[in-house]
Formats: C-alpha cells, structure tokens, sequence
C-alpha cells in the first residue's frame, strides 16, 4: 500500500510538472510571436512611413501657402478690363500711330492686353502694369512687401507668369531685393515694354482684333 501511494503520488508530481510546462511554453511562445508582429509594424509605420509621407506633407502645405498668398491687386491690372470709356474713332486709330499711344490709353491697354491673352503672353502686360502702380507707394514696408509679390510673381523661375528677361537684369533685380526701392524693376519693365513694342505689337496692328474695332468705329462715325 505504502509502495503504491508514492507511485501514485509520482504520477500527480509528473502530470503537474508536464501541465505547467505545456501551459507555459505555448504563452511565452504566443507573446514572443505577438511582440514581433508589434515590433515590425511599429519600426515600419515609424520609419518607412514618415520618411515617405512627409515630403508630401511639406509640399502640400507649401502649395497652400502658396494660394492663400494672394498676388499683388493693381488697379489696372487684375481685372479682365480696365474701367474706361469705349475708345473713339480717334483713338483706335491714334494705337496705329505708336506703340506709346497705344499705352498711354486704357482702352487701347485693355484691347491689347486681350489679343495677349490669344498669345498666352498677358503676363507681359499684368507685370507692366504692377510695375507702373508699384512706383506709386510711399510706405517702406509696403514697399519691401509689394516688390516680395511681383517678383514672386513675375521674376522667379518658379511662377508660371515668368516674364522673359536677360540675365544681366534678372541678377541685378535679385541684388537689389535684399533692400528693393521704387525702382527695383525699372530695367525690367523697360525691358518687356521694348519686347511688346517690337514682338507684339506690329501683329496687333494686323490682327482682326484692331481691324475689327477700327472698322466697326469707322462705320458709327458721322464722318463715314
């Protein structure tokens, strides 16, 4: 009796001993094989995704800074014409004239600026026309901040409005924004002046636009 009691306790000694390891083992196993998973996913989202996602990031708040900034509103510049008259007779043909006539007239600026437009070549005229109310500032940090906007908007090579300038100009106008003054722009707005003279100009004068204008004021004057 004696000899089968300590057999029988051996046996529950030995099934206990085998329980606890079988229960252990597969646990230890089940947090080991879930601490990986966890320790992939974590290094992957850190790592892999933060260094492919945040360029974009960057780029897509720097596209909406970019069209929160609202570009520089001249007078006669930004809307689709300028507020005047309807030309005469007189004048439309004075355009024919001189380019400088042309100019001096906001109806003939407006028409021209039109035919641009057909160009894709209106930027010329937009930065002619900021640069001509830009001069008319007095204050100095309206100055600074005004010169920041056309020049972001007209001289970087990053702006789709780029207008054509030489090198010798565009590097003297990327010197002179460390301070701009008044006449920061001067040569390059003489400079697109001169391009609309020679380049646009002649084919304005033989374009329908201004022959349409001239014949349609030909027929409603009394002298016709």
């Amino acid at each position: 009796m004696g000899s089968e009691r300590m057999e029988m306790r051996k046996r529950q000694m030995s099934v206990q001993q085998e329980s606890a390891a079988g229960g252990t083992a597969p646990a230890q196993q089940g947090q080991a094989g879930q601490a990986a998973p966890r320790g992939s996913n974590a290094c992957c989202f850190c790592w892999c995704c933060c260094f492919l996602w945040f360029p974009v990031i960057i780029r897509s708040e720097d596209l909406d800074e970019r069209s929160r900034k609202a570009s520089y509103d001249v007078k006669e510049g930004t809307s689709d014409c300028e507020d005047c008259p309807k030309p005469t007779l007189e004048e439309v043909r004075a355009w024919g004239q001189s380019f400088d006539m042309l100019m001096c007239c906001p109806a003939g600026r407006n028409s021209f600026r039109q035919f641009l437009r057909t160009e894709f070549s209106e930027e010329n005229m937009l930065f002619w026309l900021a640069c001509d109310e830009f001069r008319k500032e007095t204050n100095k940090s309206a100055i600074e901040e005004t010169a920041r906007v056309i020049y972001e908007d007209y001289i970087s090579i990053l702006s789709p409005k780029e207008v054509s300038l030489d090198s010798r100009v565009r590097e003297a106008i990327n010197r002179n924004m460390q301070e701009p003054t008044l006449h920061t722009f001067d040569d390059a707005q003489l400079q697109i002046y001169t391009l609309m003279q020679r380049d646009s100009y002649p084919r304005y004068m033989n374009s329908p636009a201004y022959k349409n204008l001239l014949n349609a004021l030909s027929e409603q004057s009394p002298e016709s």
